[in-house]
């Protein structure tokens, strides 16, 4: 019997790509001296499987076989891994804490906000 692949519901997802955000949980969530949690930017947003990519989390290693052709160096090469989007949080930096946006049209627009401070996330 064939083991079907398990369907992932898509969500739309509260980050987009560019984005500051905070690690709210997993081996990445503090910084290895102190107790302070992780800030990066999101670099890309994978939809289809509700995950993300964050520069310098959940950083993996991967064997890469030397093709000289392509002109691709052989070793262990350090890659981003995707994190689930429900272990990252919107981080405002106006007032310099997780948050949570919420929608307003602003001049026929819609735009997040932060719902801590009332300021403007989107450009």
């Amino acid at each position: 019997m064939r083991k079907t692949k398990k369907q992932i519901e898509k969500h739309d997802l509260h980050v987009k790509a560019g984005d500051r955000v905070i690690l709210i949980s997993g081996k990445d969530k503090y910084n290895k001296d102190a107790k302070d949690p992780k800030i990066a930017n999101v670099k890309k947003v994978l939809k289809s499987e509700n995950k993300v990519i964050v520069e310098g989390l959940n950083m993996v290693t991967k064997a890469q076989k030397p093709n000289p052709m392509a002109g691709i160096q052989g070793g262990l090469n350090k890659i981003e891994a995707p994190v689930d989007s429900s272990k990252v949080m919107l981080y405002c930096m106006a007032c310099e804490s997780p948050t949570k946006a919420r929608h307003e049209i602003v001049d026929g627009k819609k735009v997040r906000v932060c719902k801590k401070c009332g300021q403007q996330i989107d450009d």
